[in-house]
């Protein structure tokens, strides 16, 4: 009761896995603002939440390795200042190699190391921009895909079109985590389901991937302009786009890409709404993808009805 807000609803902190706390960090590095203080508590963090049992990073507490969550998180920790010879790092790389390294991440992990130039852009599928001015009546169209995918995705397409390139001001490398350099690399770009939907994805992205450079670039920055104004239309405040950090870190790094200045309002907005996720303690640091108060609310009223909560007392109602 005690923690109840004025307008009656509750918030809590929301702890995700380390991804989160761990794209923070990258994204500080990207646009080259380090922020020295707070990668040390989240570097804190990291190396507590890091698994006894397998050396690596899970998805949830006490959970199975999570290759994209360890090579993020490995990432961090040394854009944060930890060295690869440190114990803890030593047991991550081992863990990371022995599931096939870094080449072997999920696609949004090979995003974010393509935007550090650690692997080549080829290490991803083809995104193009012209997505943005496909009609409604398309078999693809950004309105048929949840809204929380809308506000990732088209922020992406923007740094997908662009290629740009991280900052990373201490210019901190992982190539330990590949078995074969990343431009050797071949099969970062495999069916691993087997199936005849996935060599067809695969058949359109190659098609895609050869198409793409011919795209006018009249259509081109229609596309990109369509897209940000796509994003300008929701960045809602200090609550950001979506209200979830991925899609909120897209666009501060969408409007760095296209050159906006810093003290542009828009990228004000965006930069103080990932921001209002961090949640900064005397030792350690962390980010929560988002904001919870609507299940948090659910979930207290559910907790007081279960503990004999009237529901006519002023609490419940």
């Amino acid at each position: 009761r005690r923690r109840q807000r004025t307008d009656g609803h509750w918030l809590f902190e929301l702890e995700a896995d380390a991804t989160i706390p761990a794209e923070y960090v990258l994204l500080n590095h990207f646009l080259g603002t380090p922020e020295r203080d707070v990668e040390r508590k989240i570097a804190r963090y990291l190396r507590r939440v890091q698994s006894s049992r397998h050396h690596g990073w899970p998805l949830f507490h006490d959970g199975a390795f999570d290759l994209s969550a360890s090579v993020k998180a490995y990432f961090a920790l040394k854009l944060a200042g930890d060295s690869p010879d440190e114990p803890h790092m030593v047991r991550a790389r081992d863990a990371i190699l022995a599931h096939g390294g870094a080449a072997r991440c999920n696609v949004f992990t090979r995003i974010s190391l393509a935007l550090f130039e650690q692997v080549p852009w080829r290490a991803v599928p083809t995104m193009p921009i012209g997505i943005m001015l496909l009609p409604r009546w398309s078999p693809f169209h950004i309105s048929k895909v949840s809204y929380w995918s809308r506000t990732v995705i088209v922020p992406l397409l923007v740094l997908m079109a662009e290629h740009p390139r991280a900052a990373n001001p201490d210019g901190v490398d992982i190539r330990e985590l590949f078995e074969v350099p990343p431009e050797e690399e071949r099969r970062y770009i495999e069916n691993h389901t087997g199936s005849l939907l996935g060599y067809g994805f695969n058949a359109l992205d190659a098609v895609l991937r050869r198409a793409e450079p011919y795209f006018p670039g009249r259509l081109r920055r229609r596309a990109i302009a369509q897209a940000i104004g796509f994003v300008t239309e929701r960045l809602n405040g200090e609550h950001g786009i979506g209200g979830i950090f991925p899609a909120m870190a897209n666009v501060v790094m969408a409007f760095h890409t296209l050159g906006y200045p810093k003290d542009h309002p828009d990228f004000i907005a965006a930069r103080r709404a990932v921001e209002r996720l961090l949640v900064v303690g005397e030792e350690e640091a962390w980010c929560q993808p988002c904001l919870s108060p609507v299940w948090d609310t659910a979930l207290s009223v559910l907790a007081l009805a279960e503990a004999g909560e009237p529901e006519d007392s002023p609490v419940m109602a």
